[in-house]
């Protein structure tokens, strides 16, 4: 690989020792990237395994196409490359026409290549145009119709649901004012609008003042939590029993929906708490195998910074 797609995946380690998988696997790496926990679980899987790739990116594809394939075709399991959404997972898994698999594996963040690629406007640190998309080809909502179209309290909404930003109302008021002026096309524009909005005291601590209205903003853009749960909820769906999902969420918004759908796969039961017995029959789907998601080390976390926030949950299905 050339530099510009270098990844380093995160909690590697972690991941491939969840993976407890049978003879004749089928693995699914529901957020392909650059193949960097799947060129491990490859060499796990076997010539007779299947591993399943899917991801948005085309250019993503290609490469991590190129690195699977360099593993000796002996050693190699079978490939299919997909490229969609996990959130469309159950139309991506009936393609490949197979009865269920036996592990899935969820990485949330949004690549490195895809926060430093100017052009696709996720980074604050990187002037380019407010786009955020994750699949340009398929979305047509952007970053930059929401920032000049949504009204103070839907901007307002925006910021504080998905990224608990204090300073939501006064970062959206401040939109408001200055698009009156000319529209606010480049992620430039927004961050000075956003350092204007936030106090210069609070600006001190926390980090960059704009990296939690850009994570809004993108969330937003690519419906990122709906489409988690959809997608998790079709993975359990096709787990065969004893399958594994794991999923390594960035931020609290992630890791309470995966936590939460574990939480309510692992106890179905709806019953009234005042009810000694059960009585509605609902079995558990999951057994949890993290009860406290697993962290990076410090010394990943100082070998890639951008592990730092990562959270790994992992459970097995019945």
């Amino acid at each position: 690989m050339t530099s510009e797609y270098r990844h380093i995946p995160v909690l590697l380690t972690e991941c491939i020792d969840a993976i407890d998988l049978p003879d004749h696997p089928v693995f699914v790496d529901a957020t392909l990237g650059f193949a960097g926990h799947s060129f491990e679980a490859a060499k796990q899987l076997g010539p007779g395994g299947l591993l399943i790739g899917i991801d948005q990116d085309e250019v993503a594809l290609t490469e991590a196409a190129a690195k699977l394939e360099s593993i000796p075709a002996g050693d190699r399991p079978e490939l299919a490359l997909l490229r969609g959404n996990f959130g469309d997972l159950d139309e991506l898994l009936a393609s490949c026409e197979i009865p269920g698999i036996d592990a899935i594996l969820f990485d949330l963040g949004v690549s490195s290549v895809q926060i430093d690629t100017q052009s696709r406007g996720f980074s604050f640190k990187e002037n380019g145009p407010l786009d955020m998309r994750m699949d340009p080809g398929k979305q047509t909502l952007t970053a930059e119709e929401i920032v000049n179209t949504y009204n103070a309290a839907d901007l307002t909404r925006v910021i504080r649901s998905y990224s608990d930003e204090k300073w939501a109302s006064r970062i959206a008021d401040f939109i408001v004012k200055v698009r009156a002026d000319a529209p606010i096309t480049e992620s430039g524009q927004l961050v000075d609008v956003i350092k204007a909005a936030i106090p210069a005291s609070a600006r001190r601590a926390g980090g960059h003042p704009a990296k939690r209205t850009f994570q809004a903003l993108r969330i937003e853009v690519n419906s990122e939590l709906t489409v988690l749960r959809r997608g998790l909820d079709a993975a359990v769906r096709w787990l065969n029993p004893g399958g594994i999902i794991a999923v390594i969420s960035y931020h609290s918004l992630e890791d309470r929906i995966v936590k939460d759908a574990f939480a309510a796969f692992a106890n179905r039961c709806t019953c009234p708490p005042d009810i000694p017995v059960c009585v509605c029959g609902k079995q558990p789907v999951l057994d949890l195998i993290t009860r406290k998601p697993l962290l990076p080390t410090a010394e990943e976390i100082e070998r890639n910074p951008r592990s730092r926030s990562a959270k790994l949950r992992v459970a097995r299905k019945r």
